[in-house]
C-alpha cells in the first residue's frame, strides 16, 4: 500500500493531453522528485492527485483508498507564483490556517493551535515574523512560511510544487534539512523540481516525466544519460554532466 499511487492517469486541456496514460507510485518514507521540461505535466499531475484537476481517465489512491477521501492525510505546499500575497494576512494567520482542515472551518483556532502554528515557524526559521503582514516578506521568507503551514498538519504525504524557486541558498539549505526531517519521522514527500544537478543530492527516488512517465526509481538507477535524453531531448549532455 503506497502513499500515492496513480494508475493510467491522462489528463487532458482542450483536448489536448498534459499527461498522458501516466503509472507512477511514491514508497513510503521517500524524498521523490518529479522532474522534465517546461510543459510536461508535472504541475498537472500534483493537482490530479490533490483532485484539483478531474482526470480523463485513471485512478488516484491515497495510502489505498480513493484520495477524496484521504485528505487529511496529505499537506499540499503550491507554487509561490500562484499565492496571492497581498491578501491582508499575518504569517501566524497563514500557518493557522494549516490546521482547519482537522478544526472545520466552523470552529476557530485556540491557544493550542496557535502554539502548534510557532512551532512550526521555529522550525523554520520565521519565528520572529509571526505578526508580520505575509506580503511584506521575500521571496525565501513567504516560501518557508508555507512549508510551516504544511508542516502543523502533520501530515503522511506531503506535495510540493516547487518549493526552491526563488530562494536564496540559505532557504534551499533549510528546506532540504526540512525534507530530510519528514523522511527521518516516515514521511512520503513528492516534490516538483526543477534543478537536474542537485536530484542525486537532494532526492531518494525521481520520476522522469515528458507527459507520459520516463522513468521511475532510486535516482541514482534512474537517472541515466539515456534516460535523460528521452525526458529533456538534445539538452540532457550538459544537464547531467555525471550520469
Amino acid at each position: 500500500m503506497h502513499p500515492v499511487e496513480v494508475a493510467d492517469l491522462t489528463v487532458a486541456y482542450h483536448e489536448k493531453p498534459a499527461i498522458w496514460d501516466v503509472d507512477f507510485h511514491a514508497p513510503a518514507g521517500v524524498l521523490l522528485a518529479i522532474v522534465g521540461p517546461n510543459g510536461a505535466g508535472k504541475t498537472t499531475l500534483l493537482k490530479a492527485i490533490l483532485g484539483l484537476i478531474q482526470p480523463s481517465a485513471g485512478t488516484v489512491t491515497i495510502f489505498g483508498k480513493p484520495a477524496r477521501k484521504q485528505m487529511h492525510r496529505l499537506a499540499y505546499v503550491p507554487q509561490r507564483g500562484s499565492v496571492d500575497w497581498d491578501f491582508p494576512t499575518t504569517v501566524l494567520d497563514v500557518v493557522t490556517m494549516g490546521l482547519y482542515g482537522k478544526l472545520g472551518w466552523f470552529r476557530r483556532p485556540g491557544k493550542k493551535e496557535k502554539q502548534l502554528a510557532m512551532l512550526s515557524l521555529e522550525k523554520v526559521g520565521m519565528a520572529e515574523f509571526a505578526s508580520r503582514q505575509i506580503s511584506q516578506l521575500s521571496g525565501g521568507q513567504q516560501q518557508r512560511v508555507f512549508l510551516a503551514r504544511a508542516l502543523v498538519q502533520d501530515a503522511d504525504l506531503y506535495l510540493m510544487d516547487e518549493p526552491f524557486i526563488g530562494v536564496d541558498a540559505v532557504t534551499e539549505k533549510a528546506i532540504v534539512e526540512l525534507l530530510r526531517e519528514l523522511r527521518s519521522r516516515g514521511k512520503t514527500v513528492v516534490v516538483v523540481h526543477h534543478d537536474v544537478q542537485t536530484l542525486k543530492h537532494y532526492f531518494d527516488w525521481v520520476l522522469l516525466l515528458n507527459v507520459r512517465k520516463i522513468a521511475l526509481g532510486p535516482a541514482q538507477k534512474v537517472l541515466t544519460t539515456r534516460n535523460l535524453q528521452k525526458t529533456y531531448g538534445g539538452r540532457a549532455a550538459f544537464l547531467n554532466g555525471n550520469a
